[in-house]
């Protein structure tokens, strides 16, 4: 039984790599703290009616050779966008706040826990049904 084609599952995992992408960005960020110029990113805001939205959508496919090939916009759960309306910006332009980015970086860890931890007990449930279906 693969759990990933269950619906729950599949939305856990993609908030899962949400949070994993979102990690990578701020990661990022507060590597270039000290960069000139730089400016801080972020994902767009994750939410499951975009998640639900994103996985209905059918890719394109040439059956024939002489079809064009089609195109998917970008964008989806990890589209990167730069944070605006920065309220504090450094006389070189870099408008990277370390505590900011820390305080993110701890939320989505602490989200990532939360969903880990949401995903183990749905596991234990199946494997109650399962044990006590038999």
């Amino acid at each position: 039984m693969d759990l990933g084609n269950l619906g729950l599952f599949k939305l856990m995992s993609r908030k899962m790599d949400w949070l994993t992408q979102r990690q990578e960005v701020l990661s990022q960020n507060i590597a270039n703290a000290d960069t000139p110029e730089y400016k801080s990113r972020d994902l767009k805001p994750f939410s499951f009616r975009d998640a639900l939205s994103d996985s209905r959508r059918l890719t394109p496919v040439a059956t024939n050779a002489s079809h064009l090939a089609g195109t998917r916009g970008t964008g989806g759960l990890s589209q990167e966008q730069k944070v605006r309306d920065p309220y504090e910006t450094a006389p070189d332009g870099n408008n990277v706040v370390l505590e900011d980015q820390m305080m993110r970086m701890s939320q989505s860890s602490m989200d990532y826990q939360t969903i880990t931890n949401l995903y183990k007990k749905q596991v234990a449930m199946i494997k109650s049904a399962i044990r006590t279906g038999s």
